[in-house]
């Protein structure tokens, strides 16, 4: 095992000193789309296998669902690659420039990471969104998907990579790990090194909290998305009602939503019963406090400390009543996990102070909170959402994969 990512990380390192041109970048991609389409049965059949271990394993069902591809899977898939080939080169962009007075010319121009490491769980599309956006950005990538889902990334990594060869290009710029022991994980994290440059977690917490507590590499990633939407005294009934239901219930499993539902006191007899109602009737749990328990009509469950703090990741919501927007910023500030956090509300200087002093990577106003997406930011995709306090934050797109370096220019000047 040593031997072998030893030799991947090698190769991973020469793949990215050879670095492509961006016509060269985009007929890769245009090639890997035309190569789904192509073996499109192919992938159907390694993902069935895939699913059925994954029955036999009894894993859960939001699991399998996120596992599960379809022709429709597939085809958000190459739409997916067609907006990443869209996207500008992010690579060799004079950022700023500017010349000092002693005759020095400075430009600070944008430059790819370089070997970055993905360790990522059930969902098959992040092999290709996450290789496709690495290499256009000129990183090379070692790939380590779930063994819940080994067949669907193998087939998907593989047809990355005769896109690369067919380029005549390094084949080695993706690069899937088909071993499915557990100690990989570990090598990667702590003996690697003098590989690989930045880890990137996708996947449950336990897998993010096992990055996060062993890696000693740099991680882009955040551990839970514990996300608030906060419904103001000044809140627009309809855009409330639409919002918060859309928040909460479009899709339970996904980090972007609303975990917590933070309602300002002077609108719970009306506005907050019926949302809460409407909640209920289709088929969320309600956890509140007491004041929530005292005002809505229907199913509470007491609410405890622990349930603030809580990523449901199910048809659950806690309920929380506040009375006003500096309370809602404090519990969020406290009790968040600085992903995605939104206040609904028509007072717009309310809004804009939210917007400010809440310390999320995604600050919503009037918006619902499953918005919190790379492809919904116009990034192409995304390899993942960072809630770390330094950049990147928030979606992790094409022009997130990037750093910078300052170039210096002069006529033969030395320093005094």
């Amino acid at each position: 095992m040593k031997k072998l990512l030893i030799g991947i990380g090698k190769k991973s390192k020469k793949a990215f000193s050879n670095q492509v041109d961006v016509k060269k970048k985009n007929k890769v991609l245009k090639d890997y789309c035309i190569l789904i389409n192509k073996n499109k049965e192919r992938i159907l059949k390694e993902n069935n296998k895939d699913v059925k271990n994954a029955y036999k394993k009894k894993l859960k069902d939001n699991l399998i669902k996120r596992l599960m591809l379809d022709n429709e899977k597939i085809k958000n898939i190459t739409k997916s690659i067609e907006n990443i080939i869209k996207l500008k080169d992010p690579t060799n962009i004079i950022l700023e420039k500017w010349k000092r007075p002693n005759g020095l010319k400075i430009s600070k121009v944008t430059i790819p990471i370089g070997v970055i490491n993905v360790i990522y769980e059930s969902r098959p599309n992040v092999t290709a969104d996450v290789a496709s956006l690495c290499f256009k950005s000129g990183n090379s990538v070692i790939l380590r998907g779930g063994s819940e889902a080994f067949y669907s990334n193998h087939i998907l990594s593989n047809l990355f990579r005769k896109s690369l060869k067919k380029n005549k290009i390094d084949q080695n710029f993706v690069q899937f790990i088909n071993l499915k022991k557990r100690n990989v994980v570990d090598f990667l994290l702590t003996k690697m090194n003098k590989f690989i440059d930045v880890i990137i977690p996708r996947g449950g917490k336990g897998l993010v909290k096992k990055v996060h507590n062993q890696s000693t590499l740099p991680i882009i990633g955040h551990l839970e998305g514990v996300c608030h939407s906060y419904v103001d005294k000044d809140a627009n009934p309809k855009i409330a009602q639409k919002v918060i239901h859309n928040s909460k219930l479009r899709n339970t499993s996904i980090c972007g939503a609303t975990e917590t539902i933070l309602l300002n006191e002077k609108i719970l007899k009306k506005l907050g019963n019926s949302i809460l109602e409407n909640l209920e009737k289709n088929g969320c749990k309600i956890i509140g406090d007491n004041k929530i328990k005292k005002f809505y009509k229907g199913k509470v469950q007491k609410a405890t400390s622990k349930d603030w703090s809580k990523e449901y990741l199910a048809p659950i919501v806690s309920v929380k009543s506040v009375k006003n927007l500096d309370e809602a910023i404090n519990h969020i500030n406290k009790y968040g996990t600085m992903h995605t956090d939104a206040i609904i509300t028509q007072n717009n200087f309310t809004a804009k102070k939210f917007l400010k002093e809440v310390k999320s990577s995604i600050a919503m106003h009037n918006t619902s909170t499953q918005f919190a997406d790379g492809g919904e930011f116009g990034f192409g995709g995304e390899v993942g959402i960072s809630t770390n306090t330094l950049p990147p934050r928030g979606p992790v797109g094409l022009n997130q994969l990037v750093s910078y370096k300052y170039q210096v220019s002069s006529k033969g000047k030395v320093r005094e």
